[in-house]
Formats: structure tokens, sequence, C-alpha cells
């Protein structure tokens, strides 16, 4: 057989990382949602590893088996933010590279990709360098192999890339079809062009390299590619299969390869169950025999390219005008706001590109005078991110060190090569994909280049920021609030800004409401207490203390002292200082603590006044996330206050609403929000409650069908889908006993009662691991004739059919 076929998913969606923080902050999530990054990464940015039911005539098969199967590269950071937490995914993703080199002779599934998806042809040379050699590491760290392909963010390609991407020793990529430019037998003849996306897909080509080096290129077939994304390819497995196979030009005798590239997202966020779609498709082609199921890697080696090919440079997969959506209004946009234009791309480029510039003369001067070549220094540095420990930064220095370094030097050294990073991620490609400069990932890109400013004058005594805002002033905003670039970095990127007091800052408000260590975690940085006292009268209360901050990324450290009051609601007081010794400590925590127990509240502000002058804080000074907390235990009294009142209202007039409702009049509005209130407030903490009172949430299902309540469904999904899963992980616990399944099985009944939709990829794992672990055992004591087996059989399978997952 001389039909193989290759499916290749980019998976590429930066996690929203704070730059000061080194973590992402939810923000404005809601409540349900605090680990919304989690939830999303995990079941569409990653392998979901659920088992699906299917049709009845369609196998089940572990989706995780589908990675082992296809080829794939996710971005380094998102496997770094995975690794710290999702492990469990992290760790199925890189046993299905280790599985698919025991399937295609020894080759992986996994390629790499440029480290943080910058647009390479827009990169300078030491960028590109870095790119590329910082994602080798980090897969060779990941994977345990050197990659054999690497993927080029947005497929955006020149030669320089290629060759450097050669020079390390990557053997392939891959590009969308319209960049290639002409090809021609490796042996002679004359060049074809094949521009307009006319070259053949089914096989790899050699791109030759000004510096004598080759590469393979293998350029995808586009318009299945786009089936898969747009179209309604993914609704059906077996109609995916049949389309890959209609793409084979029949009686070619040659080896053909059929392979597609695409968003990872679209096997199962972009297009729901695109995942199963996937899975039947490759169960489809090898259960008929129907061609051989390939990687590229794999591929090449056993057929080596015939053809050479030229590409056109300074082109992409993403943009019909080459590269110049990362670059200027070009009308390439998302196309949900058809009156907005893209003319703040070129001004914010320009911008970065001054920053990175004049950022970089102060990297290699002051990083000279320690290292010899800090260039190479710049390419080894990715051994630091990806290994924090003291240690670990220690080696790095030695190794290229030129002379004795202190302790300062180092911290100074580090920030060099720490603006370095940040004004590498300030290029991530998103920030200039969308609609509008004061969008999410625009605002993002432009706090990498705020936290570069901030070191890089941190180490010279040199600032960026007042030039490089008023660059940003010539990119206009589509948003009148904003008006342009300079307006959205005072709005949304200078309030983020943190340095190691503004870390002090939070910590010392925040422990007026919760209970830290001696030695306590705060994000990327370390706190150790060495003197604290709190203090409390009434709702007011008071903390003052001294702490060391140290942060984990640059060793830099501080100690700092405060005093922070809450005066009750929102209103907390507060100031953060260098610790200026213990005299001047005693005289601040005794005049305040004296005051404080008088309750002279304007005299303890003018107390702060005095003692900490302009340093002076507030409860928006925490982070975001902790904000929202803070104002969620500030308003806890508050809420319940309105919850007693309005079950008041419903249980005195529960009586007329039942008469109102049998003479079939309309409830009024107010007393249909009570309603609303107090059931969605009981089914939320019926469902909290352990242990679960089924027969009371029934009752609770049945006033909301009689009164034809509102749901807050977003919690609900939420909180329900949680506790499903509490219930199943409790049956897997105690795999044996068929007693257990009986709370699930009840929960799903009555939510099934419900317009609520639940996100059951966690339980579906749980039960189809006991399932592949205990049914056929159990269905071998049941035809002994265990009683006891068949009831946990008869129970296993209703439970699998409210799950819906069925396994042969």
């Amino acid at each position: 057989m001389n039909r193989y076929i290759c499916i290749h998913g980019h998976f590429y969606q930066p996690p929203r990382e704070n730059p000061w923080l080194e973590a992402v902050e939810l923000q404005d999530s809601a409540y349900p949602y605090h680990d919304w990054n989690q939830r999303i990464t995990a079941e569409s940015y990653a392998p979901n590893t659920a088992a699906r039911i299917l049709d009845t005539d369609r196998k089940i098969i572990d989706i995780i088996n589908n990675y082992s199967k296809i080829s794939f590269n996710i971005g380094p950071t998102l496997l770094s933010w995975m690794e710290r937490n999702s492990p469990e995914i992290y760790q199925a993703i890189l046993d299905a590279d280790t599985k698919s080199r025991d399937r295609f002779s020894g080759h992986g599934s996994a390629i790499a990709q440029v480290y943080n998806h910058i647009i390479m042809p827009l990169a300078n040379t030491h960028d590109k360098r870095t790119q590329i050699l910082w994602g080798i590491k980090d897969f060779e760290r990941r994977f345990k192999r050197y990659p054999e392909g690497m993927w080029l963010a947005e497929t955006a390609v020149d030669v320089e890339t290629l060759d450097i991407l050669a020079e390390c020793g990557i053997k392939f990529t891959v590009l969308a079809p319209r960049q290639a430019h002409r090809v021609r037998k490796i042996d002679g003849g004359r060049w074809k062009s094949v521009k307009d996306a006319k070259v053949n897909p089914k096989m790899p080509y050699r791109c030759h390299l000004p510096s004598g080096r080759s590469i393979a290129l293998f350029f995808y077939d586009g318009p299945v590619s786009r089936d898969i994304a747009f179209g309604g390819l993914l609704e059906n497995g077996e109609t995916f299969a049949n389309r890959l196979m209609s793409t084979f030009t029949p009686d070619d005798g040659t080896p053909q390869l059929v392979h597609v590239a695409t968003d990872g997202e679209s096997y199962g966020h972009h297009h729901q169950f695109g995942d199963m779609a996937l899975t039947y498709c490759l169960y489809h082609l090898e259960s008929h025999d129907l061609a051989h199921i390939t990687i590229y890697g794999e591929f090449l080696e056993k057929f080596p390219p015939t053809y050479e090919v030229e590409i056109f440079e300074n082109s992409s997969w993403s943009c019909i005008h080459g590269v110049e959506r990362w670059k200027n209004n070009c009308g390439c946009n998302s196309g949900g706001h058809q009156d907005w234009n893209q003319e703040w791309r070129a001004p914010l480029r320009g911008a970065f590109d001054w920053l990175r510039d004049s950022i970089l003369k102060i990297f290699e001067e002051q990083t000279r005078l320690f290292f010899n070549d800090p260039w190479k220094a710049r390419d080894d540095y990715i051994s630091v991110i990806l290994d924090r420990r003291r240690e670990n930064v220690e080696r790095f220095i030695k190794e290229n060190q030129v002379k004795e370094i202190s302790h300062e030097e180092k911290v100074k050294i580090i920030k060099l090569f720490e603006a370095e990073r940040q004004a590498m991620l300030m290029y991530t490609s998103c920030g200039w994909f969308f609609d509008e400069i004061s969008g999410i990932e625009t605002v993002q890109i432009i706090q990498y280049a705020a936290r570069a400013i901030q070191l890089i004058h941190e180490v010279s005594g040199i600032s960026f920021q007042e030039p490089f805002v008023g660059l940003l002033e010539r990119a206009p905003s589509n948003i009148s609030t904003y008006k342009n670039g300079a307006q959205v970095y005072k709005a949304l990127v200078e309030p983020s800004i943190l340095d190691l007091a503004r870390v002090g800052v939070h910590y010392a408000v925040s422990s007026l409401f919760h209970e830290y260590s001696d030695t306590t975690e705060l994000y990327s940085y370390h706190i150790k207490s060495i003197r604290y006292e709190r203090m409390e009268a009434g709702k007011q209360k008071l903390a003052v203390g001294t702490v060391s901050v140290l942060s984990d990324i640059t060793l830099e450290e501080i100690v700092i002292s405060f005093a922070v009051m809450y005066l009750g609601d929102h209103n907390i007081v507060g100031g953060v200082r260098t610790f200026g010794g213990d005299e001047a400590f005693t005289a601040m925590y005794e005049e305040i603590k004296n005051i404080f127990k008088k309750s002279l509240i304007p005299d303890l502000i003018h107390a702060v006044d005095k003692h900490f002058s302009s340093h002076s804080y507030s409860i928006w000074h925490l982070f975001r996330d902790e904000q929202r907390e803070l104002l969620d235990e500030i308003f806890k009294d508050t809420s319940m206050e309105i919850e007693v009142s309005f079950r008041q209202v419903y249980d005195r007039y529960y009586p007329v609403l039942q008469a109102m409702e049998g003479y079939t009049i309309h409830l009024p509005r107010h007393f249909s929000a009570v309603i609303e209130f107090v059931l969605n407030t009981d089914l939320r903490r019926t469902l909290e409650t352990e242990p679960i009172d089924l027969e009371n949430f029934e009752k609770l299902v049945q006033e909301v069908k009689r009164w034809q309540v509102r749901l807050d469904t977003i919690t609900l999904n939420y909180i329900a889908s949680n506790r499903v899963e509490q219930l199943i992980q409790k049956c897997a616990l105690v795999a044996h006993d068929s007693s257990l399944f009986t709370s699930p099985i009840e929960l799903l009944r009555l939510l099934g009662r419900l317009p609520v939709k639940l996100d059951l990829w966690k339980s579906q794992n749980i039960y189809f691991t006991v399932g592949k672990d205990l049914k056929q055992t159990m269905q071998q004591e049941r035809d002994h004739g265990n009683g006891q087996a068949q009831k946990w059989l008869e129970c296993f399978e209703e439970l699998g059919n409210f799950l819906k997952v069925r396994i042969g």
C-alpha cells in the first residue's frame, strides 16, 4: 500500500500570565470559574482523555491514543502552565509521544515550536536564533529527545529562519500550500511555478539554503484543512475519513502522503465533539486498512524528497498579504467588527521595535561587564527559565562569568536577561492577530513591554517609559474610551505594574483576612515574616509587621515595614516602607497601636501619613484575584442579611403565592425574583453540602419546575459537575461496592430535569478507568453465579448511560 495519512494539530493558546507574578490571574472571571484556565486549557487545548460514547457500531478509543497517532505541537508556555496546573494531562501528552515512537519506527509524534510564537520573518537574527534554541531545549527537557521538526508561528517563514532551523539540526517544518513558489526535480530540470497553492502536497520537498544547508518542507492539503477548521468535516468521523481518502491520486504507484494541519482547538473546542470525529476517523482508516497512519518524521525517513522547492518569503498561513497582519492594517481581522480598522498595528510594531533595540544596546553593554558572549549566554538562559532553583541559577552564571560576581551583580545580570525575555514575549503573535489595541491579547503583550522597561530602568537608571508611551499615542484605538495606545497603557497596563514593595502591600493587606505561615509563597515571591502582630476591635482590624520579600525570578530581596487597618466595609488604609531599623519600627508600632486601641480613626490616618509619607495604599493595590476574594469576604455579612430578608418574604408569603398559582394569577415580578433567589441558593447549597441530601434536592427540582424559575446555570453547571465527579471518585475508591453508584445515578437523573449543561469529562475519565480495570472481572464473576457482580454490572451500565460512556 502506498497511501499514507498524517493529521497535524497545532496547539497554541498562551495562558494570560501576569509578567510580574509569572502566573495566571483570573481577574474578571465569574465566581463559578475560579479554575477557568485549568478547565478551558485541559478541555480545549490539550488531549482530552475522556472516553466518549459513540454510535453503537463504533469503537470507544481512549482519546489519548489519538496523540500517539497524529502529529502535534504544543507551545512551550502552554506546556509549562499545564505542568504546574494540570499534571495528569501534561503527563498524558508526554506518554503519548513515547507511545508513538513504538508505532512510528522510533519517530515521535510531537514536534517542537519556536518558543513564544513570534512571527519569525519580522524578528531580528538574534531573536530568531534564540526562539529556535529555546524551543529545542524546552522540547528536550519535556520529551527527552531531540525534535525532528519545528512548527513556525502562523507558519510565517523566510529563508533566514529556515537556515537557522537547519543549522540547529531541525529536519523539517510544515507550511501552507500558498507558501510554495516553484519546484523542480532534485536531479535537475526546469523550475515550475506552483504559486496560488498549486503545489502537490503529497510529498516532501527539499529546500536548499544560502549557507549550503537544506531542510525538508511539507505543504499541507489546504482544502481539506480548511474543511476541518471552518467547514463541517468534523460532524462525522467516517465522512472525515472518506474526505481524506478521496484526496489520493488514483493509479499512482508512488508513495502519497495526504496530510492536514489545523489549530488543535478544532478537535473539541471550535467544533464540539470534534475529538470524537478524530477518534472514529482514525479507527475507520485503520480497521478497514484504507491507509497507513504516519507522522512527518517517519514518512521523511522512508521517502526522502525527490523534488526541491523555493518558497515565497515573508508568507504565512493566516494572512493572504504575507506577514502584514502583524505589522499593518492589511484588512485581515476576526471579522467581528466590520467598522473597525487596525491602524494601530504599525505604530505598535514600531514602538516595540524601538524598545527592543534600545534595550538590546543596554543588555549587550552591561552583560559584557560580566560575560564574554552575551548572545550565547542568552541562548543558554533557557536553562534558568526551565529550572529556577538557586543552585541552577548559580551554575548558569558560573559557566558564563569572566570574573567573580557579587550577589548584587547577579541580581543585575538576571534582570538583564529577564528584560530580554520580556522583550521577546512582547512579540507574541496573538497581540496583533485580532481587532483592537485594547483587546486582552494586545494588552498582554504591552504588559510584557512594561515589565521589560521596568527591569532595564532598575539596572541602568534609564527609563524608556515616557518615550515608549509617546510612541503608543500614534496607535489609534477603535474605542473612544481609550482613544489611543497611550491611554490603553495608562488604563490597562500601568495599574498592573508591581515592585517588591507592592508585593509586600498585598501581603500586609491580605494578612488582615488570611492567616499566613512564617514563610509564604505568593506567586513568584517568597515572603518571610520577621515580626507580625494583628489586633481587632469589633469589625476594625490592625496589622503591623516587618517582612522580607524575595523574587524567585530576579533573586532581589527587600525588607519592609507596614501598618494596615481595616475600618469596615471596603475601607482599608495602610502604608509600607523600606525597613528603617528597630528603633523607627518600634516608634511607629507603639504610636499606631495606641491610637487604634482608642478607635481614633482620623488620628490613625494621620499617623499612617506621618510614618509612611506617600507610601500609603488601599484595597485597590491588591492583586486582582485577591481584590475580588477580599470584596467577597467583606460583603459576606451583607449577603447573608439579604438572604435572610428574602427567605422571610418567601416563607411568609408562600401560601399566598400558592393561591395565586391556583387562580392562574401571574406572580408580581418582585415575588418571582424572591423565589428565584431562594431556590438558586438552596440548589447550590444542597449540592455543596456533605453528604448530599438527594431527597431535598428532588423537592427543589420540583419547585423549580413548578415556578418556572430562571436558574443561575453558570454557577449550577460548575458546582453540579464537580459534585458528580466527587461522587464518582468515591465509587472508584471502593470500586467493588455497587451501592455507591446510587448517589451519582440519582443526582444525574435529577439534574437531567434541569436546564443545566454538565461538564462531565473528568467523571467520564474516572468511569472509563474503573471499567477498564473491573468490568471484565465482574462479567466473569457474574458468569459463575455471583449475584453481587450482576448487581454491580447493572449499576455500572446505568451510570454509564447517564455519563454517555459505553465500554465494550
